[in-house]
């Protein structure tokens, strides 16, 4: 018997399909439609020299490409729109092509309804990608075999022919994927809700009801983990049918996963309570981390033995650009931690160091708060590196007690840090901004930052 997702693939042959956004995750995909024979428009605001071999590779495979200002013009004459996560599923070009009863979808969306097995999804302004990869990481040490992928940079539909019904899909979203998402996932997790892309959302309440979505539309039969620490995931119980897992670094719970007496707990609903392991065996640093362990523990808890889950946490060594030790020189610690792109990510770093930082921020506005940063900065950072165009808001934040540096780039930022570091301090690169001014993404400029610092002499 054929499967959903084969069906459906086959239903796409010689079928007009638009794929509008051709960003890491719809790239693959482009090419995944070509090859079912459909008939592919790939479309991006970019033009043909922004988009560079991109462009003629896809040219080459089939593709029509509409590139530019006018790249959403003629969308009336598509069977199926795929639209990029980036792009806000309301424009007006999509809510035409709805009215003529065209469907816009995403890769993500159509992945959730046709994928065979599991899936666990996760979201939340920090945390995500660290949560996602470790319970991937947890279930295949507990014998399963897991498709990791999402907004962690991989896109999973051109794999799903691929998946069965006991394998499990572990996914990382982004509020812009889950922006009108009306499916969710058998296990959600949603690290924390803080303020973060209102560059992107029209206000704080709209990007909250982005990340209530993920668990919105589960049933009694699924499993939501939520932070009960944070005031907004905590109450988002209200908001799902499924049994809630909730976890809390600052008491003991129920059920779910906590800390007590520094050793993490967890249960089933009605389970007496199992002690996992001491925080302070886990291999990351930082008490953000042991929120990490205590929501992907509650998220595969009842699928993967405790000691297995205890030794997967004292020896994974994190994700790239996430607290990430570039070097140690001259008695001198540089950590990469460019997925700070908000200051609530900033601060749950600072907090993991018990040495003097020299911080290096700044870059793309997202329009967020920097208060809560200059008050967590004090007594911990010892002097301030900025650049981008956030300099001058984090600045303002910070207290008058942390000398600041204006420097152009990240190569001044770097060579300031050098200048200014002792033996024992740490230089802390985590930027509570996005990399957009600098940068195409934060990949890009973590993978800068660390080769300027492996220059340094």
């Amino acid at each position: 018997m054929d499967s959903k997702a084969s069906v459906f693939f086959a239903s796409l042959r010689g079928k007009r399909v638009a794929v509008c956004g051709l960003g890491s995750n719809n790239t693959p995909v482009v090419r995944q439609l070509l090859e079912l024979g459909a008939l592919v428009e790939a479309r991006d605001r970019c033009s043909r020299e922004q988009l560079g071999d991109t462009a003629d590779d896809l040219e080459r495979a089939g593709a029509v490409l509409c590139l530019g200002d006018g790249y959403l013009d003629g969308l009336e004459n598509a069977d199926l729109i795929l639209r990029t996560p980036g792009m806000k599923p309301y424009l007006p070009a999509f809510e035409a092509a709805r009215r003529r009863s065209i469907t816009v979808t995403s890769e993500m969306e159509l992945f959730f309804e046709l994928c065979p097995a599991p899936i666990y999804a996760v979201t939340g302004s920090d945390g995500k990608t660290t949560t996602t990869t470790v319970i991937a990481g947890l279930l295949d040490a507990g014998g399963r075999r897991v498709f990791l992928g999402g907004n962690i940079g991989r896109p999973l539909l051109p794999l799903v022919e691929q998946m069965k019904a006991d394998d499990a899909a572990v996914v990382e979203l982004s509020s812009f994927q889950l922006t009108r998402m009306t499916c969710s996932p058998h296990v959600s997790v949603v690290t924390n809700v803080a303020p973060n892309h209102l560059d992107w959302h029209t206000d704080m309440a709209e990007y909250i009801d982005a990340k209530r979505n993920i668990v919105a539309h589960q049933t009694s039969a699924d499993r939501a983990v939520l932070n009960a620490d944070n005031a907004v995931t905590a109450g988002f119980v209200q908001d799902t049918r499924a049994q809630v897992f909730p976890f809390s670094r600052k008491g003991s719970l129920p059920c779910g996963a906590w800390v007590q007496y520094g050793v993490i707990y967890a249960a089933a609903p009605g389970e007496t309570p199992v002690a996992v392991m001491p925080t302070a065996d886990i291999r990351l640093p930082g008490q953000h981390n042991v929120e990490n362990y205590l929501a992907a523990f509650a998220a595969v808890w009842g699928e993967v033995a405790p000691p297995l889950l205890a030794a997967f946490a004292r020896s994974f060594g994190g994700v790239p650009h996430r607290c990430e030790l570039a070097r140690e020189l001259h008695g001198v610690r540089w950590y990469n931690d460019s997925i700070g792109t908000s200051p609530s990510r900033t601060i749950a770093g600072l907090e993991a160091f018990d040495k003097p930082v020299i911080l290096i921020a700044g870059g793309y506005d997202k329009h967020l708060d920097y208060a809560p940063l200059g008050a967590a900065a004090k007594g911990r950072v010892k002097h301030a590196v900025l650049l981008g165009a956030t300099a001058d808001k984090i600045a303002a934040a910070l207290p008058r007690s942390v000398p600041v540096t204006r420097v152009a780039d990240m190569a001044g930022a770097v060579a300031s840090a050098a200048a200014l570091a002792q033996e024992g301090d740490i230089v802390f690169m985590s930027p509570a901004s996005a990399s957009f001014d600098m940068y195409k993404n934060f990949e890009e400029r973590g993978e800068d930052f660390k080769r300027l610092v492996g220059e340094l002499e």
